[in-house]
Formats: C-alpha cells, sequence, structure tokens
C-alpha cells in the first residue's frame, strides 16, 4: 500500500521468519512479511498421499526437466515444486570447490522440507568458543535462552524422552513416538556396553504424537517431505503463521523478491525494504519502523551486501568486514549399518517420521586427545521390504514369491558434526550473475568453500556439501 508505514517488515516466511511475524503480531504490531516466492495451499500443494502410480513419471520424475532446471536442488516427483528453478536462481562457486545450495522458495520457505529434528544446546556449546579458543565467545548461557526454548516448544509441540544429560537439556516434551523391538534391543546392548556415557533415545522431533493446539496428531503415513495436510509436523505455513493471521495484524505479500535494505542517513535507522515483484518485474519500496531479516543464511547477507551506500560501501551491518564469512554446514555422513537377527515374527507398525539418537559422548567430561568438539548418531531399524530384490540375485515365480516375505532387521547410524568457524569459507558478490528470470534484482552470490573445519577431524579439511533438506545436511571429504 503506497504510503504506509507498518509497524514492522519481516524479510522471509521461513522458521524465523514465522516466528517473527507470529510474535509481532501477536503483540499488536502491524506487520508486513515478504516472501520471495509463492503462497502455499496445502490442499492444492501437499501431494503426500499421492501414490507412486498417482505420478506422472511413477516417482522417476522428468529427467531431462530435472537435470535442465534442478541440477543442484535433487529432488523427486511429489517435491520437487518446493525447490528452486537451478536456471533462475544461479550462484556460482569455484570450479573445484562446489557448494551445493538447496533452497525452497516459498511461503514457509524451508520450514516445509525440514527434517524435523529438535535439540537443545547446552552449555557445552555455548561455552566451547571461548574453551577451544576458537572464533568469538557467545553472548549468552543456557539458563539465558532456557525460558525461550519453552515458549517455542510449548508452542509448536516436540515429543520426546527426557534422559536427564548435561550436554543435551530436556525439553517441554509430548509424549515420545515408541522405538520398535530391534530398536529396543540396540538401546539394551549400548547400555550394557557402553553406560553411562552412551545412550539411545528416540530422536526429538517437532511432530506431534497428540492433539496440541489445534492440530492433530501424526498418523504415521510417512512421506513428510511432501507436505502434511494435518499440520501434525511444525512449519510457519502449519503453525506460526496460521496464529500471526488469526490477530488481524498481518499482511503476508509473496512474489517479493527483496533487493536491498533503505538506510535512513539523517535518523541512522533502516526505513524500508526495496523489493521487485516477482511476477511483474516492477521494483516497490515498502517502509516500516522495524525490519526483521529473515531469509536464509546465505539469502541474508546477500540482502545485506546489496544494501551497499556510500558510506557503507562494503554492504551494511559490515564495519567488521566479516560479513559473509565464516560460512558454516553440518557434517552428515559416516556411520554403519547390518542386520540384526532375532524378531522375525515382527513388524514395525505405520511409517514413523523419526528416528533413534545418540547424543554426543566426546570431550563431555574427558577431552579427546585427537579432536575438538564432538558428534552424535541418527538412525533406525527396519524391516527390509520387497525392494531388497534390487541387490538380490534371482529370476521366475519362485524369487517373486520369496520377496512377499519381508527380509530381515537392518539397523542404521548416520554421524552428525559440525563445522568450526573458517573465515576461507565465505560467500561474495557475483555481479555477473541474475536471480530472478531475467531481471536484474541486485548482484548474487559467488561462494568460496574452502575446507570447512570439522570439527571431529583433528584439523584436517574438507569441503562443503549439502544433500536434501528433508534429511538435513552431508559434508564430503
Amino acid at each position: 500500500m503506497a504510503g504506509k508505514v507498518y509497524d514492522a517488515i519481516v524479510i522471509g516466511s521461513g522458521i524465523s521468519g514465522g516466528w517473527a511475524a507470529k510474535e509481532l503480531a501477536e503483540n499488536g504490531m502491524e506487520t508486513l512479511v515478504l516472501e520471495a516466492g509463492r503462497s502455499i495451499i496445502p490442499e492444492r500443494d501437499y501431494v503426500e498421499h499421492v501414490p507412486t502410480w498417482g505420478v506422472k513419471f511413477r516417482g522417476l520424475g522428468d529427467r531431462k526437466a530435472s537435470l535442465r532446471d534442478q541440477p543442484i536442488q535433487q529432488a523427486d516427483e511429489w517435491n520437487a515444486k518446493f525447490f528452486v528453478n537451478d536456471r533462475d536462481n544461479p550462484y556460482t562457486t569455484d570450479a573445484d570447490k562446489p557448494y551445493l545450495w538447496l533452497r525452497g522458495r516459498q511461503v514457509g520457505g524451508r520450514s516445509i522440507m525440514w527434517g524435523r529434528q529438535s535439540y537443545r544446546w547446552s552449555d557445552l556449546d555455548f561455552e566451547a568458543n571461548l574453551k577451544n579458543g576458537i572464533a568469538v565467545d557467545w553472548p549468552i548461557r543456557y539458563k539465558d535462552i532456557e525460558p525461550w526454548y519453552d515458549h517455542v516448544e510449548d508452542f509448536i509441540g516436540v515429543s520426546g524422552q527426557a534422559e536427564g544429560l548435561p550436554q543435551l537439556p530436556d525439553g517441554k516434551f509430548l509424549p515420545p513416538m515408541e522405538m520398535n523391538c530391534a530398536e529396543l534391543t540396540m538401546k539394551e546392548v549400548v547400555a550394557r556396553r557402553f553406560a553411562p556415557e552412551r545412550v539411545l533415545t528416540i530422536g526429538r522431533t517437532a511432530v506431534l504424537t497428540q492433539e496440541h493446539r489445534g492440530r492433530a496428531a501424526c498418523h504415521y503415513c510417512g512421506p513428510c517431505y511432501r507436505g502434511c495436510i494435518t499440520r501434525s509436523y511444525f512449519s510457519s505455513v502449519n503453525s506460526t503463521l496460521p496464529a500471526a493471521q488469526l490477530t488481524g495484524k498481518l499482511t503476508i505479500r509473496p512474489f517479493s523478491v527483496v533487493h536491498s535494505l533503505i538506510f535512513d542517513s539523517k535518523t541512522r535507522k533502516i526505513s524500508g525494504v526495496r523489493v521487485i515483484d516477482g511476477q511483474s518485474r516492477e521494483a516497490m519500496e515498502f517502509h516500516g519502523r522495524i525490519v526483521f531479516l529473515c531469509a536464509s543464511t546465505i539469502e541474508s547477507a546477500r540482502i545485506l551486501f546489496n544494501s551497499a551506500t556510500t558510506e557503507f560501501p562494503d554492504g551494511l551491518a559490515n564495519s567488521s568486514g566479516v560479513l559473509g564469512q565464516n560460512l558454516m554446514d553440518h557434517i552428515y555422513h559416516g556411520g554403519a549399518e547390518g542386520h540384526l537377527s532375532g524378531h522375525e515374527d515382527k513388524m514395525p507398525l505405520g511409517n514413523r517420521p523419526n528416528g533413534i539418537y545418540m547424543p554426543r559422548f566426546r570431550n563431555v567430561k574427558e577431552k579427546h586427545p585427537d579432536f575438538l568438539r564432538g558428534y552424535g548418531f541418527q538412525g533406525d531399524a527396519r524391516r527390509e521390504g520387497w525392494a531388497r530384490g534390487n541387490d538380490l540375485l534371482g529370476f521366475g515365480a519362485d524369487f517373486k514369491h520369496m520377496l512377499r516375505a519381508p527380509g530381515p532387521w537392518k539397523f542404521s547410524f548416520d554421524g552428525f558434526g559440525e563445522c568450526l568457524p573458517n573465515p576461507k569459507n565465505h560467500m561474495e558478490l557475483n555481479k555477473e550473475k541474475l536471480q530472478v528470470g531475467r531481471e536484474r534484482v541486485g548482484a548474487f552470490q559467488r561462494y568460496g568453500s574452502d575446507c570447512c573445519r570439522d570439527a571431529g577431524s583433528g584439523g584436517r579439511d574438507r569441503y562443503c556439501y549439502r544433500q536434501n533438506s528433508f534429511h538435513p545436511w552431508r559434508v564430503y571429504p
């Protein structure tokens, strides 16, 4: 609305943007949310119950279109619409140091595709930089943020099992999901051989196990990454944005690609946002008393870089010169799997959208001689089905009859770790690339992925990759 000044403008509608919109609107502030992508209509866009034979390419997708439009996003036939078109949203890296950046451009952002695992940091995490002499000390500790963890978990609903571990604070949990029989066997093995240092527990996940604030309990249908029509998993579309809309104080504007922030040199404050309409390509401005920058990590840095003025030629909020530096990702890969004998007379019930978790056990009480920090494991136990035939030798009726019966139980562990801050991992503007279609909305990013220092590798260097957003991140050596 021309000439209107909002109480608050929120850039981005993902997890952080949705929360900002909810808190601002519920406190009586007229709030505008700017989202670069389209609106999401769950009844139209969520297709979790569409079977393989209900999609055009039987789940394999249009390979030519995928290679042409989404070579980086690596989405499947059901959820490809939640990931950006790589041709229209380019970025560059050094040829020998690729960084796979998975992006969602729609109302709800990547909260629609995230893995939903929800764990609290402890003082072991908040104090790590100070103790290790790395980067800068966190200005807060667990007690400072504990009530806000409570506030968030109480609203979104996180199911989990309290374990009383100092390195993994317990939360305000809904009833935990049940482990299956094979996972309980592994839990007993871990307790017998590694207690008390190692504990196996059910994952802590933002998926409801009972009705909560008008949202239904999960019914274990399985393919959460296609959307959730019952709103059982947390996303801003399922939870925070509807709460903000109930106040009557919220305006959501999709197809609003933010170019830059408007800096008022007289008041020394941000007074608004410059936007390119994603459909008409029209340039426009929106003004607000405060602006919350809740785009993704990389998009937020891009907006600040692109907001450079003659007074701040290197970008806003960059007097330190570290804007775009210390780009970090999670390490995901490395683990083990194998068959677990026993329980051949039992089958898992439903498709539980969660796995097991083994919290960090390294550098908790005693310092490890070879590396800093620690890592955790996620995984699950499951019975192999007919698809195991892809890897077996056989032919004919006997082979098909064999595959009708369930296969053995398999258990898997996957390691999750963290990158340490490293200024060589950085991004910068690439003024030769365009972001939206053929319209220039400001320079885009060029990334350097020079050695994310793996906290569990004794200082060895690794390159940053991403896998898929619904099963969060990977780093390959």
